[in-house]
């Protein structure tokens, strides 16, 4: 165990095994799975573990019990009779080229006619892949399974080109439609994505189709536990606490802060990214590896427009009908950030029926607040601009609160007409600050009231309060009679009072400010 090999970006369960990679075993869900249902659906976030899934239920299908000896379910009472497997993957292609959804499910067909001596002689996909189902059981006496990987990317990766999202959507819906009506032939289907469109036949027409995204039984079946990381990988943690120069108990909650927190049941365990504690893991480094594959424009974009206060993500309310079936443009952001991996299940109201939800941690709160900074202000993602957030992290951490002051008032300044408001202005401070920050919290409730936001370093404290169209002197005012910074009295950090004042009008627009060390 000392050596472990860590399984980065592969998705293939027999090469895993079989090249002797560290694999955690999920094996324990393929016989619930087979007694659950026939046709099963499971959103998950991307890099959660969908595809490995996957692969580990082809190999058994295909009958290859050699690769599960030693795991769970070699001890349990199951079938190993092989089966046709059809495998479509979705992931790895390119769908912004006006035919790349066809050209890529006529690839597929054509691997599968070729290997089962199909000759269709049919023009459209949707009668080829029910041709091929059916000449399969004929030719074979045995039902087939099907099994899709990411059914959405051919949405996901189109979603602001409408005509061609439409085009796919029409193409999917017919496709999948076959599902239904080879019913007769199908032994399993097992179907994985993101996000779960509405507009598509599985979920719309195909009304036998059980989805198992939020039920109990499978809330752990992709991503780990914190049992699981610390059984199967405490060698890889302890050289990560080594490499740091920090404990193991330390280092371990490094790791739980940066990537566990996701739920997708309320009963479900809190569970951690695979993909990222692999790099974390590997690289002997804590950084934010699941947002360098990118965050979907369109979501921070509507976030943007619907006018959501960036604090205000922490806490949306859905019901259960929302979180399963998000629409692409539905104005409330919240149920597809849930399906994305954006939010997770923080609680559940029995009596509201509603689910409350939160960011899952800190990976996940900082590089997308990363991605949605320069949506309000794009000079802040240019590395090289005065505005570049690291700049203001550098003010914060190295206590200088004017400099962030004097940096951000110039910003604002420079914002287009229609943002000088309100909302924009406190968006870009608390997105700011909480990128800055080993700590920040907006709206604290204290005894007095509530502070506008709380920003706390490793030496520092600040607590801001912002005030519109009146002054910084009345902003002060408050935070000093209320005593905001009277719960730090017993902390060692030097806490800074800063009042500010957003005055809109035109004549004197801009932000003015005061400063005061507590």
């Amino acid at each position: 165990m000392a050596d472990l090999r860590y399984p980065i970006g592969m998705q293939t369960f027999s090469e895993i095994i079989e090249e002797g990679y560290t694999y955690v075993d999920k094996t324990r869900y393929i016989p619930s799975l087979l007694k659950h249902g026939k046709y099963i659906f499971l959103s998950r976030p991307r890099r959660f573990g969908k595809s490995l899934l996957l692969s580990t239920l082809e190999a058994y299908f295909q009958g290859r019990r050699k690769l599960f000896k030693g795991l769970e379910i070699d001890g349990m009472d199951v079938e190993w009779d092989s089966a046709p497997v059809l495998y479509f993957d979705f992931n790895a292609e390119n769908y912004t080229l006006e035919n790349g959804l066809e050209q890529i499910l006529d690839a597929h067909l054509s691997r599968y006619e070729r290997e089962y001596g199909c000759d269709p002689n049919l023009t459209t996909i949707s009668q080829r892949f029910s041709f091929l189902i059916q000449s399969i059981f004929e030719k074979r006496k045995q039902k087939v399974v099907v099994l899709v990987d990411e059914y959405d990317k051919p949405l996901l990766a189109i979603e602001e080109d409408e005509t061609l999202v439409e085009k796919n959507q029409a193409i999917l819906k017919s496709f999948y439609g076959n599902l239904k009506s080879m019913d007769r032939y199908i032994r399993f289907a097992f179907i994985t994505g993101v996000a779960r469109f509405s507009k598509v036949s599985i979920f719309s027409d195909f009304n036998n189709l059980d989805d198992i995204s939020l039920t109990d039984e499978f809330a752990d079946i992709c991503g780990w536990t914190e049992k699981e990381l610390v059984t199967i990988f405490r060698p890889g943690i302890a050289a990560l606490s080594e490499e740091l120069g920090e404990g193991f108990d330390k280092t371990l909650g490094d790791l739980r802060d940066y990537y566990d927190g996701y739920k997708f049941t309320a009963k479900g365990s809190r569970l951690y990214n695979p993909f990222s504690v692999l790099r974390a893991l590997r690289n002997r480094e804590i950084e934010p590896f699941w947002f360098e594959t990118g965050t979907p424009t369109f979501l921070v974009r509507r976030v943007r427009s619907n006018g959501t206060y960036p604090p205000e993500i922490n806490g949306e309310q859905c019901t259960r009908s929302e979180l399963m079936t998000a629409g692409r443009r539905d104005k409330n952001p919240a149920p597809l950030m849930f399906q994305t991996g954006y939010l997770t299940i923080d609680s559940y109201d029995k009596d509201m029926k509603l689910y409350k939800l939160r960011f899952p941690n800190r990976e996940v709160e900082i590089g997308f607040y990363q991605d949605l900074l320069p949506v309000y202000v794009p000079a802040t993602k240019d590395s090289g601009s005065p505005f570049s957030f690291p700049k203001f992290k550098i003010d914060l951490n190295e206590g200088r609160p004017d400099n962030f002051m004097r940096r951000l008032a110039t910003l604002l300044k420079d914002l287009p007409g229609e943002d000088h408001c309100e909302s924009t202005y406190r968006a870009v401070t608390y997105l700011l600050a909480t990128l800055c920050a080993t700590r920040s919290i907006a709206e604290h409730h204290g005894y007095n009231g509530r502070s506008d936001i709380e920003v706390a370093t490793a030496k520092y404290i600040y607590l801001f309060e912002f005030k519109y169209n009146k002054s910084a002197e009345e902003a002060m005012r408050q935070i000093e009679s209320r005593d905001y910074a009277g719960r730090f009295a017993m902390d060692d950090r030097e806490v800074f009072l800063i009042a500010a004042n957003f005055n809109e009008k035109k004549e004197n627009r801009g932000l003015e400010y005061l400063i005061r060390k507590w």
